[in-house]
């Protein structure tokens, strides 16, 4: 604070008075620092940074004083609240530079700005309340807000959700820096200074924001009502259809019309899986057709007022939680995208417990511990089946070796049933041998060496040929059977 800074105000009605800036509130943008004025509590005092602007300035305040918005402060509770910060008078220097403006105090402390509302994490850490309904009536103040600039010619043009603050109390709007808006005068235009991506129209990407004036402001405001229904979705954000699709930023999608929540779907993306839009009101969604998809005619921002001033007085309560309301019969949208991510979030910690698979492994079992763990469980396990296959082939070698000891045992019974059925027998005995041999060769890794298997099954054959002779007393040379 310094007792030098004393400014001549001067008034729409070129009444004049001096006033004397207090501390500095607030460094400001990059036009300007807010400061307190001493003996006036319920204003402030913008002062440029750059003087040399001294006379654009003074011309395009002072079409503001003389064309300005009706939009009175709003009482409530005692409570005064100026709901734009629109200049009371501008700001001369002793030498009748203009310095700056003053104008309404408005207190942010008492206010949010507006994309904070949209996010239900950052309206918890807010502590903002959870009503839906406040988010219809912040959207419909908004609009109130842009349709009375309009009324007066004037244009926001860098109308985005984190240039407008509404009081946490009420939702009532709170617009400042109304110096950079595009105003309207008698001699002519003053343009806007600024504009922002995901807020531009598709139209205007190939204008400055000098150039652009009420069709952006009604892109913008599209926008911001479509994000203040949808939970903080953005009209033009969404699920590309092809995982191997360009991604695109918002305001490359807007520029190709790429809007996933109207009547056709879009080629590009889907919407969001947790997008409200399905269960808005018919004529909400024929007026974001209008706004977002070509050739459409955008909704004028009364329009809007009007349509959200039906919407607020045909609101249905939800009868499962007091913070919701909805709006057609299809019920409460809120409650059913709410139990929708409560499972998906369920499922996907789900998922996230169940181990994770490559090739049907366990990523898990894939350390390096891991892996020589099971080496070393492997080998021994391949070491023991292969002492128990040598002793297997050993019986077996063993068995087959005596079995014309064994028939010989039974001789009397392998003579009654005669040649012909011990021969079928024979023939079932070698198909079961080698049934059992194909069965268990992973078991055993000496089966799975063909060569081994075919040895295994002549040497049985072999023997079986000699046992059947020597049960049946065939001459041991068969040319003596020839007559």
């Amino acid at each position: 604070m310094t007792e030098s800074m004393i400014f001549n105000a001067v008034y729409a009605d070129h009444s004049f008075g001096k006033i004397s800036l207090g501390e500095m509130i607030n460094r400001g943008g990059a036009s300007g620092k807010i400061y307190k004025v001493q003996d006036r509590p319920e204003l402030v005092a913008k002062i440029f940074h750059n003087t040399n602007k001294s006379k654009t300035n003074r011309q395009k305040l002072e079409a503001m004083l003389l064309n300005k918005p009706h939009f009175p402060p709003v009482e409530a509770d005692g409570v005064s609240y100026p709901q734009i910060a629109w200049p009371e008078a501008l700001l001369e220097d002793e030498q009748g530079f203009c310095v700056g403006y003053l104008m309404p105090l408005i207190n942010m402390d008492e206010a949010v700005s507006l994309d904070h509302l949209m996010q239900k994490a950052t309206r918890k850490k807010l502590g903002l309340s959870e009503k839906y309904a406040y988010r219809i009536f912040a959207a419909y103040n908004v609009a109130a807000m842009v349709t009375s600039l309009h009324k007066c010619g004037h244009y926001i043009v860098d109308l985005k959700p984190s240039n407008v603050s509404v009081y946490k109390t009420n939702m009532l709007v709170a617009m400042v820096d109304c110096d950079g808006f595009s105003i309207k005068g008698e001699k002519g235009r003053y343009p806007a200074e600024f504009v922002s991506e995901e807020y531009i129209y598709p139209e205007g990407m190939n204008l400055s924001c000098q150039e652009m004036g009420e069709e952006q402001d009604k892109f913008a405001l599209a926008v911001i009502i479509f994000k203040l229904l949808n939970n903080g979705i953005h009209p033009f954000s969404g699920s590309p259809r092809k995982s191997d699709a360009e991604m695109l930023t918002i305001q490359n999608r807007i520029e190709q019309y790429h809007y996933a929540y109207g009547l056709w779907p879009d080629k590009y993306q889907a919407p969001h899986p947790y997008s409200l839009h399905e269960y808005f009101d018919k004529d909400t969604l024929e007026m974001f057709e209008r706004a977002f998809t070509k050739g459409g005619n955008r909704p004028s921002a009364y329009e809007w007022q009007e349509h959200l001033w039906k919407l607020m007085h045909h609101l249905r309560q939800c009868k499962n939680n007091p913070n919701h309301v909805y709006f057609t019969s299809k019920g409460c949208g809120l409650c059913i995208m709410e139990d929708k991510f409560y499972h998906d979030m369920h499922d996907l910690k789900k998922q996230k417990q169940t181990p994770e698979k490559i090739r049907g492994i366990n990523v898990d079992d894939l350390s390096q511990e891991k892996i020589s763990q099971e080496k070393a469980l492997k080998l021994a396990f391949d070491t023991k089946m292969q002492k128990i296959s040598f002793a297997v082939i050993g019986v077996y070698l063993l068995f087959f070796g005596l079995l014309y000891k064994l028939l010989l045992l039974t001789k009397s019974f392998w003579l009654d049933i005669g040649v012909g059925m011990q021969a079928i027998l024979a023939t079932f005995l070698m198909l079961g041998i080698h049934r059992l041999i194909h069965k268990y060769q992973d078991m055993f890794p000496p089966f799975k060496n063909k060569g081994v298997t075919d040895m295994l099954q002549v040497y049985a054959l072999i023997c079986i040929i000699i046992a059947l002779v020597s049960v049946n007393e065939l001459p041991k040379n068969l040319l003596e059977l020839a007559p």
